[in-house]
């Protein structure tokens, strides 16, 4: 066969030794979990936000970014729960270029994927410990979720995944929220077919044994935009769109109806800048009609150290994938959110 082993099984009980959240840590995640799930179920009208880097190249400078952005949800906790991006797989398109730490836990060295996955463990864990915050991650690959499933309180199912039936199947056993975008096609019914799947119990084969689900009432959809045949980007946040998503949430009848706008991706445009525009236009529809303001309650925001991208690992804190919003931005934009959120009552 053409698939070749390059090291040893990995010891799951070895990996999780030194981070497996136990006492106060453990009774913090959960309560977060709980705030999460009565906010995914309207039980609470704050505002979602799952920000943070495009792909946690460096583990210091996560944390680095994670004690500011602990420090500012205490701020703004009573209208905003912030949930930190701290994605480790990156999907690649053509298969070429950083894959996240996870293949590659320091990105200037070569792939090492045992080693990714104690790297992965220990930035979530101290993320979790250190600052308080919760954290998501992409599920781009169903078989490693359970080498880290008991420490992520938000999982995403991106655009080049959502339409593989492995991946809503596993995501029908999750008992945590569950993004699942739009394909980059943009069409909104294969999501809300995923949304359908993921909500639904399942059966499968999984980890070598035949699995029974339960169903993931907590499955929703993330609107990321689109890109067209000619390469044109397409959004999918604006108002018009945003009444037909919520008109085929009732139609279909899905549980805990929900919505997250990504503000970058094919919604920006790659223009990192214009996230901070997409929030303030959705912010204005919510205001102007109640439906949208009952279920667009989450962004999506791709934000790190320093403004914008580089290629190599050169300056701290700048995402070495797509562009982010740098540290002043973020917590200015945040702000804005939350001075915006208080004229609504």
């Amino acid at each position: 066969m053409g698939i070749h082993q390059r090291s040893q099984q990995i010891d799951l009980a070895k990996i999780k030794e030194k981070t497996t959240l136990t006492g106060e840590h453990l009774a913090k995640k959960l309560a977060r979990d709980k705030e999460l799930e009565a906010l995914i179920k309207g039980e609470d009208d704050r505002i979602l936000l799952v920000i943070g880097p495009c792909s946690s190249d460096n583990e210091e400078a996560a944390l680095d970014y994670a004690n500011r952005l602990a420090k500012l949800q205490e701020e703004v906790k009573d209208r905003i729960f912030i949930v930190m991006r701290a994605y480790t797989s990156k999907p690649r398109t053509n298969g070429d270029g950083y894959k996240g730490m996870i293949h590659q836990p320091d990105s200037a060295e070569m792939p090492n994927l045992l080693g990714g996955v104690q790297s992965v463990r220990n930035l979530h864990y101290r993320i979790i410990t250190e600052t308080g915050l919760t954290t998501a991650d992409e599920m781009l690959y169903p078989s490693n979720l359970y080498y880290l499933d008991d420490l992520i309180s938000y999982h995403a199912i991106g655009a080049r995944s959502v339409e593989d039936q492995e991946h809503r199947f596993v995501a029908s056993g999750l008992d945590v929220p569950t993004g699942l975008k739009n394909p980059t096609s943009g069409n909104l019914n294969v999501m809300f077919n995923a949304v359908y799947a993921a909500q639904t119990p399942q059966n499968f084969i999984y980890q070598n044994a035949e699995v029974d689900t339960d169903g993931n009432p907590l499955a929703h959809a993330i609107l990321r935009g689109a890109s067209n045949e000619y390469g044109d980007y397409v959004p999918n946040y604006y108002y018009d769109i945003l009444i037909k998503v919520i008109a085929k949430y009732k139609a279909m009848g899905l549980k805990n109806p929900f919505i997250v706008i990504d503000t970058n991706h094919d919604n920006s445009g790659k223009n990192y800048l214009e996230q901070i525009r997409i929030v303030r236009q959705t912010l204005i529809n919510r205001a102007w009609n109640d439906d949208i303001r009952q279920l667009v309650r989450g962004f999506m925001i791709e934000s790190y150290l320093e403004d914008g991208r580089q290629d190599k690992p050169e300056i701290y804190g700048k995402s070495i994938t797509d562009p982010c919003l740098g540290w002043e931005k973020t917590a200015s934009l945040i702000r804005d959110i939350y001075q915006t959120l208080g004229q609504e009552h």
